[in-house]
């Protein structure tokens, strides 16, 4: 049946494994929600603040330490990345579940850090799984894949926040949040397993296709500000009413759940384009067979370049934009700077997102507001993302603007709202959850497609997640030896305990340590300014120059494929026939 095979077309393409990768990712986020649901494991367990953001920075290591699925992923299928993550969020985070609801043992410090390292964890082999996948599928636009997907891993707070209320209600404590992260990340990436795969387009009809692509993308972006400006409407609407109907969260929710999906449309609509248009051809050579010349001087056929290991090309890197290996990358100085203008930066605001319930605390918010404060950083972590993809995009096409310089004023931004929560400002944390969360949902998509253009995508995956483990250092140093330390020093002094709890109030609470992160955040504007130096003349040249060209020469043919007929350096082609070099002999190549 015609609408059989259509729907087959629709779910093999790569516009349906796109979709499911946004699914993926706006599950993927629940990491970014801990400032709600810290309250319950401090709580019931019994912990200071510096022990609580101990746990915060286990957490984070799990989030952005994605050296081991990378590394899978270089030589496995995608499917077998999402399969491990899933199993690691169900188990890490239901045993935190269990534990802060009393229905196992009280466990050890050590080990609720490794619950959470564990299920946080799965959050890298999401995004290895299903968005490096994704930047292959579509590299000439992966500005703009990584600001779609990337925003909805931020949109991902805010979608848990409202199926949260809809589901278990608002008198909650957070405990019950924690069992909703176990099971819904995991049963997305299992339903969707088998549509993420590296699906190129290596065709002559890909290369028409470009523009009407790129115009998917946008129809993308239409549906995902909808999406969040739904959902910043519906958080100033439950902060206004003093108590929402449980009903409505009923409603609301399945309209979220209608916007989510309401992408299937743009789908549908690029795969019935593709499914009606004829069949182009997919050779750009004339076929022809060409007169065999045999060289006179075979013995050269013999002669091997010396075998050289990985070690030695280590310090002699390709030009910026080829394709470096791993250990290359990573001693590079771009990737140095690079790393260090990311502890600064994503360390300064991932500090302030995962305080954000004891910094409302500590100035006399409700706890409702806080709730609002999560809400408001995960949609404007979502802008952040979708801005910085697409506006870098978009200035690096038309002015050449280097994205190092987009990523400096990222940071002089963030800086602005670290000065907001040291000063305290009545009301001012509002601002500064809106800035915060922006910068740092921008700055993610920066670092990505950086290290993508600059080392090349051969070994993304492994660099990719290489990339994010700068954002736990950053952590650690920030938020657990500075914020987490100086909160407990003023706590004691106040003499603060109450109950189990450790807690500091005023604005002294928090103002020291937000004033250091200030100047660690300017500093990585510096070093990020460094590097936008660094790669200016780079940013100046055709980027995806080589991607364009190796769509206008189609997949390789069935002759190109076998060894004896391999082209290598030094082949000539013509319109008329393809003369590949051999081992010193000349052979024939017919397509």
């Amino acid at each position: 049946m015609p609408s059989t095979q259509f729907a087959k077309h629709v779910v093999a393409g790569r516009w349906f494994m796109f979709f499911a990768s946004i699914l993926i990712m706006a599950a993927a986020g629940g990491t970014y929600i801990f400032a709600i649901y810290s309250k319950a494991i401090k709580s019931s367990l019994g912990y200071d603040q510096q022990t609580l953001n101990t746990l915060s920075f286990f957490k984070d290591v799990g989030a952005n330490v994605g050296i081991l699925p990378g590394l899978i992923n270089e030589v496995t299928p995608p499917w077998v990345v999402l399969a491990c993550g899933a199993a690691m969020n169900l188990v890490g985070y239901l045993m935190i579940y269990l534990s802060i609801t009393g229905r196992t043992a009280r466990p050890p410090v050590w080990l609720m850090c490794l619950y959470i390292a564990v299920g946080a964890n799965s959050q890298s082999f999401a995004n290895t799984g299903a968005l490096v996948t994704a930047v292959k599928n579509f590299p000439e636009d992966r500005g703009v894949v990584l600001g779609l997907l990337k925003g909805f891993v931020g949109l991902s707070g805010a979608i848990f926040t409202q199926l949260y209320r809809a589901i278990y209600g608002t008198d909650n404590d957070g405990a019950d949040l924690v069992l909703l992260m176990a099971w819904l990340p995991a049963a997305i990436s299992l339903l969707f397993i088998p549509t993420i795969r590296i699906m190129p387009r290596g065709t002559v009809a890909a290369a028409a296709t470009s523009g009407r692509e790129r115009r998917a993308f946008f129809y993308f972006l239409y549906a995902s500000i909808v999406l969040a400006v739904y959902l910043l409407v519906m958080n100033v609407v439950e902060l206004e009413v003093l108590k929402f109907p449980r009903p409505a969260y009923y409603v609301t929710a399945t309209v979220l759940l209608l916007l989510i999906f309401f992408p299937i449309v743009i789908i549908v609509q690029q795969e019935l384009r593709t499914y009606l248009q004829p069949p182009l051809p997919t050779q750009s050579i004339v076929p022809t067979t060409t007169t065999t010349v045999v060289d006179e001087t075979p013995s050269t056929a013999t002669v091997t370049p010396p075998a050289t290991t990985c070690f030695q090309d280590v310090f002699r890197p390709p030009a910026r934009g080829e394709d470096y290996t791993i250990l290359q990358a990573l001693f590079s100085v771009d990737m140095l700077v690079l790393f260090v203008a990311t502890i600064c930066g994503v360390g300064g605001t991932l500090t302030a997102i995962d305080n954000l319930g004891q910094i409302g605390q500590s100035l006399g918010y409700p706890q409702r507001s806080v709730t609002t404060f999560v809400s408001l950083v995960s949609i404007w972590n979502y802008a952040g993302r979708v801005v910085a993809g697409f506006a870098s995009e978009y200035v690096l096409a038309r002015y050449k603007v280097p994205r190092p310089l987009v990523l400096t004023a990222v940071l002089l931004l963030a800086r602005a709202g670290h000065l907001l929560i040291a000063v305290g400002v009545n009301n001012g944390l509002y601002a500064a959850s809106v800035i915060l969360g922006f910068c740092f949902g921008a700055q993610w998509p920066l670092l990505f497609a950086i290290i993508s253009e600059v080392f090349g995508l051969k070994y993304y995956s492994t660099l990719y997640n290489f990339g994010a483990v700068a954002s736990p250092v950053g952590s650690y140093i920030l938020n657990v030896r500075i914020a987490g330390h100086r909160y407990d020093e003023e706590a004691l002094r106040q003499g603060g305990r109450r109950g189990n709890d450790l807690t500091c109030i005023g604005v002294r609470c928090f103002r020291e340590s937000f004033y250091i992160i200030a100047g660690v955040t300017l500093l990585g504007a510096l070093v990020s300014l460094l590097l936008a130096w660094r790669t200016r003349n780079f940013y100046r040249g055709d980027l995806y120059g080589k991607f364009n060209a190796e769509l206008a020469m189609g997949p390789p043919g069935p002759a190109q494929d076998r060894p004896e007929q391999a082209t290598t350096k030094g082949a000539a082609t013509s319109s008329d026939n393809v003369v590949a070099t051999n081992g010193g002999k000349i052979r024939s190549v017919d397509h």
